[in-house]
């Protein structure tokens, strides 16, 4: 996060030495206490000379200084490490790094032209986009205390640094480095690492929460690990605005080593409002992107200087960016696109342009998440839920990114329930409910990649390592056993791939030192290192012309030459697909398809699965009390006549037959990841009883099972809804795994999940800079060595990994077994039915959508929808009716489905569009 323009951040101050009582700069800037001894010691002229600087600058810009920066100077100024939790644009960066130059600059020695000190702060970004915002506020006072103390050299290094300037750097570190996970994992592969890293005194880990509930906040901590073996002094600091679970996230990021927590509590108003429809649908469903909403969204944002309109899938923004620009044509280079695979160049002139303010909004993902700083940004959409609560409220923080400026966020429903949402979410937030977010737990194909990186990084001896990795959290209680494997692993492969010279990446020497013997070897690995691991993805470039951006190649594998598709906010035509590139030329008037992402179906969070049935319950009390349950209340009305309201105590159940069968609808409001493991757990229990099958629907509420032969749920539904009981050699929680891997197709989800693990424990060499290879090939040598290690080599603890990660984090076991013990307490309200109502109505669409069948969707969807109205006692217009089959087929994936007409007739565009 940068807060380079905060208006607010330090106040005129009295001047050093001017007379009597006045209040000196060091009882602000408290920087003569202990610091550790490996750093020396600041010394009174040079502290002098630095608030003398500083206080210049202060006094220039008339800023203020709030509490929890001046606990964050002095807590660096005792050598102190922790963590700084303060809302997003309250001035986090400004207190970490004033408080470590005022520690670490010297003062300017008598000479013609000092050299830069070497490299002293790591400032780790989680992404690439904000390494060079954060440099541009780093830099600021940098120009300041130049002229006073020792010059400091400043620099970025990622995946988008330039050749010649990684050249540079090669030669020499700056001062202070920005970079990513990924680029500290590769200087610790230097084979001078310790020389060039071990002078390092703090590292900065911004946006921790970004980082720490996955494999990349793991390869962070090994590197700390690393660096504090070489310096045990080191000051760690961590960087946050969205973490409920504050301890545990300092641990994560420390160690074992203690830590200072400050939370800055900094006044700022959050404005949380929906954008409410003038008819909420009684009868909504997921899938049809709420573009009914356009009009409404259109004049917000034309209403406003600049906004961000922020999507949940790149394929939403593809279609909501090209919407608008039918809507309004003359918008054209005025508005804008923005996600992760579109490319470099095109990215960089959307965010000059949010920078500058040129740009009315821009359409994106979480590729504009995280901390840049966009001033001019003075609103945010959200189209369709948030899905958790620190989501909106780091969303939100993208506007008024100042203290003293409120920041505000509207919510655009897709679909009715999701009004409900947006009051849950506004109530968490009052009630400072955010989502806790923790530690992988010992992830071997990450410390065996992290192994093979030590060793090019002068090598390392098994036991001296040993007791380096068990100092972080993730890997604190790794098993010797655990440890001795993932030696012999990079020593040569494990017992099944002990023949194959490939796999004997790390030998020990004559000395006992562990190291890479082959250079081969030692390039593929550098070429690799990382655990950022995605599907194959195709270029997609111009005959002749620039790059777009790339889209996956499962997406493209599906076209044929002359099929259009959606992509970078143009309608564009395949001509040829050669050496993993689509090229393509601009089209005009053609069918389209639009590009369809993986990780597109985020689950709902616990924190605000929860807000949101305390708003039902409220609603069932008759607690109208809000805007949206005020809108959404001839929906909630019919759900409680013909059914109920889920509440906090109560487990909805519900059933109905039709022609196609048996239904049962269940609401634990636990995401779709954990319905999805639900559904499969209780149709394999029921089929335990009886030969049967069925059909399963999900979505974030709850679930659909679907079986044609009657079922007698209100018998079986209280034992299938039991908890696991242990016998006598295996526990609740293991009888639990076993039932819930039996219901699953669990070896082929298990073998998705190993393709990752083999990718980032380095089985699979996914290639020099350059090469092209797909998806296929990458799949087929995943599954070659999947095969190998369950015949030859069955107890390889990368097998195991992959199923413990199937569990934890495609189905979120523990998530799904708090689920059962919860509705194991709640009083289970059964409710038979004589027609779908507004909850149980969704999720047949879904179930309608994943079907074969002789009648259009879209026809059934709008005739169900059309018989509900009149049984509900309304009226569907046969505008209506249209409505929804248009929204339905615009929101669908595939050739000939047609984006809706715009509203008004399409003119040339005023402005160009961003270069491509």
């Amino acid at each position: 996060m940068t807060e380079q323009k905060d208006p607010e951040f330090l106040p005129p101050l009295p001047g050093e030495g001017r007379g009597g009582g006045k209040r000196r700069i060091k009882d602000q800037l408290p920087v003569e206490g202990r610091v550790p001894p490996s750093q020396p010691s600041p010394g009174r002229g040079r502290s002098k000379t630095v608030k003398a600087a500083l206080y210049a600058w202060f006094v220039a810009r008339g800023w203020t200084p709030f509490k929890f920066q001046r606990d964050v100077w002095k807590a660096i100024a005792e050598g102190k490490s922790g963590m700084l939790h303060a809302t997003t644009g309250a001035g986090k960066t400004y207190a970490v790094w004033l408080g470590a130059l005022q520690v670490f600059s010297q003062a300017r020695k008598e000479t013609a032209r000092p050299s830069a000190p070497p490299l002293t702060v790591l400032w780790l970004t989680p992404m690439r986009a904000l390494a060079a915002d954060t440099l541009r506020a780093l830099k600021q006072p940098l120009e300041v205390l130049g002229a006073e103390v020792h010059p400091w050299s400043a620099g970025a290094r990622s995946g988008d640094t330039s050749s010649a300037e990684r050249s540079a750097q090669n030669e020499r570190l700056p001062t202070v480095l920005v970079t990513t996970p990924e680029s500290l994992s590769l200087l610790l592969a230097r084979a001078d690492a310790s020389v060039v890293l071990g002078r390092v005194k703090m590292v900065v880990v911004d946006e921790w929460h970004e980082l720490l509930g996955n494999k990349r906040g793991v390869q962070v901590q090994l590197a700390l690990a690393r660096l504090k073996r070489w310096n045990p002094g080191l000051a760690v600091w961590g960087m946050s605005a969205t973490l409920g679970n504050l301890q545990e996230a300092m641990h994560s990021l420390l160690g074992h080593e203690d830590g200072v927590l400050v939370q800055g509590q900094v006044p700022k108003k959050l404005v949380i409002d929906s954008l409410l429809p003038g008819r909420a649908e009684r009868f909504p469903w997921g899938g049809h992107l709420g573009l009914t909403m356009l009009p409404q969204v259109i004049e917000e944002i034309a209403a406003s200087s600049t906004t961000l309109v922020f999507t949940n899938t790149r394929s939403q923004a593809e279609i909501w960016y090209q919407a608008m620009l039918e809507a309004r044509p003359e918008w054209a280079g005025t508005i804008a696109l923005h996600h992760g695979s579109l490319d470099r160049a095109v990215r960089e002139w959307v965010e000059l342009g949010l920078k500058s303010g040129e740009l009315k909004a821009v359409v994106c993902t979480s590729s504009l998440d995280l901390g840049v700083d966009f001033l001019p940004v003075e609103r945010v959409l959200q189209i369709g839920s948030p899905k958790g609560v620190a989501r909106l409220l780091q969303r939100a923080g993208r506007s008024g990114h100042a203290p003293g400026r409120p920041s505000r966020i509207t919510l655009v429903p897709t679909h009715s329930i999701e009004m409900v949402e947006g009051a849950a979410a506004r109530t968490a937030i009052a009630e400072g409910h955010i989502e806790a977010r923790h530690s992988p737990d010992q992830p071997l194909d990450v410390l065996v990649q992290h192994l093979v990186t030590v060793a090019l990084g002068g090598g390392f001896v098994p036991d001296d390592l040993y007791d380096e990795v068990r100092g972080t959290a993730a890997y604190a209680s790794l098993s010797r056993e655990s440890w001795q494997w993932c030696l012999d692993f990079v020593s040569q492969g494990g017992p099944s791939l002990a023949a194959y010279p490939d796999y004997k990446r790390v030998v020990p020497d004559a000395e006992g030192v562990w190291r890479v013997p082959d250079a081969r070897l030692a390039r593929r690995h550098r070429m690799n290192i990382g655990t950022i691991v995605s599907d194959a993805s195709m270029a997609v470039q111009y005959l002749g012309g620039a790059k777009i951006g790339s889209v996956e190649e499962g997406f493209v594998a599906r076209m044929k030459p002359g099929d259009c598709f959606l992509f970078g906010g143009r309608l564009l035509e395949l001509v040829r697909i050669h050496d993993m590139t689509a090229w393509v030329r601009r089209a005009t008037g053609k069918r389209a398809a639009v590009p369809r992402w993986n990780g597109g179906r985020m689950p709902l969070s616990n924190t605000l699965a929860d807000a949101v049935v305390q708003q039902l319950a409220r609603a069932g009390e008759a607690h109208y009390d809000s805007p949206e349950l005020q809108c959404v209340r001839p929906l909630l009305e019919i759900q409680q006549q013909w059914s109920a309201l889920p509440t906090p105590q109560t487990l909805l159940a519900e059933t109905l037959k039709t022609r196609e069968g048996s239904h049962l609808f269940l609401y634990p409001f636990a995401g779709r990841h954990v319905h999805l493991g639900l559904a499969s757990l209780l149709a394999w229990r029921v089929a335990q009883h009886e030969a049967r099958t069925f059909s399963i629907a999900v979505n974030d509420y709850g679930f659909e099972l679907l079986s044609a032969t009657e079922v007698d749920w209100p018998a079986l539904l209280p034992q299938v809804l039991r908890l696991p009981e242990g016998d006598g050699d295996t526990d609740a929680h293991t009888a639990l795994l076993h039932e819930v891997l039996a219901s699953l197709n669990a070896g082929e989800l298990a073998q998705r999940r190993f393709r990752e693990i083999a990718r980032v424990s380095g089985l699979i060499f996914q290639g020099y800079p350059g090469e092209k290879r797909s998806s296929r090939q990458l799949q087929a040598s995943s599954s070659l060595f999947w095969e190998v290690f369950r015949k030859y080599d069955p107890s390889n603890k990368l097998l195991l990994q992959a199923e413990k990660e199937l569990l934890s984090q495609e189905l979120e076991i523990g998530r799904l077994r708090a689920s059962l013990e919860r509705m194991a307490t709640q009083q289970l309200v059964l409710k038979p039915l004589e027609r779908p109502t507004p909850f149980s109505f969704p999720l047949m669409v879904e179930l309608f959508r994943e079907k074969l069948s002789n009648e259009n969707v879209a026809d059934r969807i709008a005739r169900m929808v059309e018989q509900l109205e009149k049984a509900a006692g309304g009226v569907v217009t046969a505008g209506g009716v249209e409505r929804v089959k248009s929204t339905l087929a615009f929101g669908q994936e595939g050739p000939g489905k047609s984006p809706p007409k715009p509203r008004r007739e399409r003119r040339r565009p005023s402005r160009p569009l961003p270069p491509l």
